[in-house]
């Protein structure tokens, strides 16, 4: 077995950032300030498409149990956007129709993405991941729709997840009106949002929705309650998303559970799914140096042998959430390409 090392290109990128070593997260408010003061230094030198190319509006939205949600709409501008996704094409694998489909204003359906940000259930925002979203906005030419689901602890577990599958009901429910073929949906999520995307597409599996989910992406997913780090670790040194930190947020969203004598079900931690027959065409990506390598091999490993078409890529040298502390490293540039191609099969 090789040893492990920091990518020279991350390395550099990220030497301002570990200068100084950031304070120990002790609870969960801890780590919300923490995640939210990291992710804003990281996304402000974020290159960026100009906002003309990408428009940002909002809708709402309820969720199961009653509550009004927005969901946020990034619609790439046709007039400078020269890598649009054509709005149907009679060669698709998913596709039924013998003429194009239209939405209520009679313009094209077109496919679309429900994109869940990250922050371990406990952090984050739309508006923190604003940047990440427009970029793949823009690169594919697909309209992306980020809820903006309510964190844990104040909401544990299952109203993350029942607000994120909300969206998702919201964008097949309302298809036509906002100009979506629901046969070219598909669902994204990064870290604690690749959780709940994979969440999202067993539970879509499991109550038989048609069309089927047609793509899953999942960017370093965090998968897993049951991931811990043994002390003195080699992978110890390399993470930036920690095993004391993985232990906080997972205790923060399963809060819902304690004492209930139940059992963490697969829509909490997919990990745990016990059948994953029938899921839609995944890609999966995550770093090597990443706390959540194993549980991301893992899942792949049994989507393969179930016969999921599936893309699974492991980047030597990086940890989780590399691409924003090194947004111009040439492995970024290559996992963006990956995520962009998984995208366009829309």
């Amino acid at each position: 077995m090789y040893p492990l090392h920091l990518n020279p290109d991350y390395q550099q990128a990220a030497a301002p950032f570990t200068a100084i070593p950031p304070p120990v997260a002790h609870n969960v408010q801890d780590l919300r300030h923490l995640n939210h003061t990291s992710i804003t230094l990281t996304m402000a030198a974020f290159p960026c498409p100009e906002a003309e190319h990408v428009i940002e509006t909002t809708l709402e939205y309820t969720s199961q149990d009653g509550t009004p949600l927005t969901l946020h709409r990034f619609t790439p501008n046709t007039n400078t956007n020269t890598n649009t996704i054509p709005p149907y094409t009679s060669s698709s694998s998913s596709s039924t129709y013998s003429h194009p489909p239209t939405g209520v204003d009679g313009g094209p359906l077109r496919p679309a993405v429900l994109y869940l940000h990250g922050g371990g259930f406990i952090s984050g925002s739309v508006a923190h991941f604003r940047k990440d979203i427009a970029r793949y906005a823009h690169a594919t030419g697909t309209t992306f729709f980020a809820p903006a689901y309510r964190l844990a602890p104040e909401h544990p577990y299952p109203a993350p997840l029942e607000d994120a599958y909300a969206a998702f009901e919201y964008l097949r429910t309302h298809a036509a009106e906002l100009g979506v073929d629901r046969a070219r949906l598909g669902v994204m999520g990064v870290s604690a949002g690749g959780g709940l995307a994979a969440a999202v597409a067993l539970m879509a599996r499991d109550r038989g929705v048609q069309p089927a989910i047609k793509k899953l992406v999942l960017v370093c997913p965090m998968l897993d309650d049951r991931t811990v780090l043994q002390k003195g670790d080699e992978l110890e040194p390399f993470l930036t998303w920690t095993g004391e930190k993985n232990e906080i947020a997972w205790a923060a969203y399963l809060a819902g559970l304690k004492g209930t004598g139940a059992e963490v079900p697969a829509y909490a931690a997919p990990a745990r799914v016990e059948n994953v027959d029938g899921l839609p065409r995944t890609y999966i990506d995550v770093g090597v140096l990443d706390l959540f390598k194993q549980e991301c091999s893992k899942f792949a490993s049994r989507l393969w042998n179930a016969g999921v078409d599936l893309d699974f890529c492991s980047y030597p040298g990086v940890p989780h959430a590399w691409e924003w502390i090194a947004p111009r490293a040439p492995m970024t540039r290559k996992a963006i390409e990956n995520r962009v191609r998984a995208l366009r099969e829309l």
